[in-house]
């Protein structure tokens, strides 16, 4: 609980109109994109770093929780209030900085919309590849503490790979700055990297400087359609293999298809049971050379039909079915878990086939679409809460799912991190002497746990009377 001399001291530090009470606004910020829900005890809306200095060393003093959150898009349950206590939403640090072209980088502050962010570097000919589903609505700030990937990673890679420096809190309530802004620089531990992926555990991000490229003079979109997923997923090594590297190169299987059919207006062959969406781009006649072979190698090795997008407009409307599939497959049931697996791209064609089992097994529907290039897939467990046969088989599905990925040297996440619905898993990939690494870093960093507690570790999870639990 905070106390009220506490509740009464954040009034004063933050000015009483941005510490929000009353149960309707506490609502708004109870839950995120898993569907659970927490409800925090009081919102901050902080202005500056010297105010988030003071209301992690007023934490401290009083040991309440506090837990950072961008915009809520996280899918592992990141930003939940799982301990109660005051959530730090993030909205007012809403400002792009700098723009600095000369140089190719950029500071902003972690509550910029991504999309927003990258239109504004676009204008002025630059580029800021990494581009997670939720683009549209999730902020720069929240994608560095999850490490976001998103469609480009095969070509571009993914957040880390343009964080230069942040400025950041730490729980105890100092402001520290981390990195630089030149090309190199290797003084003291890479505390950007540490922080970076930490998941809101290890600091408050107040700024960010992130590294950005030229645009690209050109870019191409296609379909791609095949009568079954392992084969288009196969084809993903035979492309990469010619030297052909796609700024992105997505999949969607059968379910995933049948479920945004109505919203494609776009012929598809009747025999259509997954397909890839890919993107080229650099110079334009290298685009054109790209996209046509890329067409053939896919046609000579079973492909069934190949579109391509007639203009910007068409593609990006193409790009926004594939963001949006997450939402649609909930026509197949009204719950879903979704899992981020990542398995090496040599092996997906096996881990479909397998996901395959899993559905007859478990009498389940089990969707998968996502990063075809980088063997990064989303896994989607389908299932009717009302119903307890369905219900209870997730957890044996999950489980099923991760041995067979670490089998094939893979990883239970690759961009939605762990937060608290991967906490009980973590084990199963982990050695416990990394684990107790990571619990002794953490309490350096935060040692009366008062910064986001309750995410990531097994064990740290306390399910509190009003939190809705993860199936």
């Amino acid at each position: 609980m905070i106390p009220e001399p506490a509740l009464e001291e954040a009034r004063k530090i933050l000015g009483p109109q941005y510490l929000a009470e009353d149960k309707e606004k506490l609502l708004e910020y109870a839950s995120d994109a898993t569907k659970l829900e927490a409800v925090p005890e009081a919102v901050a809306f902080p202005g500056s770093s010297e105010e988030i200095s003071r209301i992690l060393s007023l934490a401290n003093r009083h040991l309440f929780p506090v837990i950072p959150r961008g915009a809520g898009s996280g899918k592992s349950g990141g930003a939940l209030p799982v301990r109660g206590g005051l959530v730090l939403a993030m909205d007012r640090f809403n400002r792009v900085l700098d723009i600095d072209g000369e140089n190719l980088v950029a500071e902003v502050e972690p509550g910029v919309i991504t999309s927003h962010f990258q239109e504004e570097v676009e204008k002025l000919g630059l580029f800021y590849p990494p581009d997670p589903a939720s683009i549209r609505i999730s902020t720069i700030g929240g994608n560095v503490a999850e490490c976001a990937g998103g469609m480009r990673a095969v070509k571009y890679g993914v957040t880390r790979d343009y964080v230069l420096g942040l400025k950041v809190v730490l729980p105890t309530g100092e402001i520290i700055k981390t990195g630089v802004r030149t090309a190199k620089g290797v003084v003291g531990y890479d505390l950007t990297r540490l922080i970076t992926g930490s998941e809101g555990t290890l600091a408050v991000i107040t700024s960010i400087l992130l590294r950005l490229i030229p645009k690209p003079l050109s870019k191409k979109t296609m379909v791609i359609f095949f009568r079954d997923l392992a084969l288009a997923v196969k084809i993903v090594s035979h492309i990469l293999a010619n030297r052909i590297v796609p700024s992105a190169m997505e999949f969607m299987d059968r379910h995933s298809i049948e479920c945004v059919r109505g919203e494609i207006d776009l012929p598809m062959p009747p025999q259509t049971g997954a397909l890839l969406l890919v993107e080229v781009d650099g110079e334009p006649a290298q685009v054109e050379r790209e996209a046509e072979s890329l067409g053939a190698i896919c046609m000579d090795r079973g492909a069934i039909g190949v579109e391509s997008g007639g203009n910007d407009e068409d593609s990006e409307r193409l790009w926004d079915v594939r963001r949006y599939v997450s939402e649609s497959i909930f026509k197949l049931r009204p719950d879903k878990v979704s899992e981020d697996i990542v398995v090496p791209r040599s092996r997906m064609a096996e881990l479909v086939s397998f996901l395959g089992s899993l559905e007859k097994k478990h009498h389940l529907p089990i969707p998968a679409f996502g990063h075809a290039g980088d063997g990064n897939i989303h896994v989607n467990i389908m299932f009717d809460g009302q119903k307890p046969q369905e219900a209870g088989a997730v957890d044996k599905v999950v489980k099923e799912l991760f041995r067979k990925v670490l089998d094939m040297g893979g990883t239970i996440s690759g961009e939605h991190g762990i937060g608290v619905t991967k906490a009980s898993y973590i084990g199963m990939e982990l050695p416990p002497a990394a684990i107790d690494l990571m619990v002794r870093l953490k309490k350096a960093f935060d040692p009366n746990e008062i910064l986001n507690p309750g995410k990531i570790f097994p064990g740290s999870v306390t399910w509190r009377k009003g939190l809705s639990k993860r199936v």
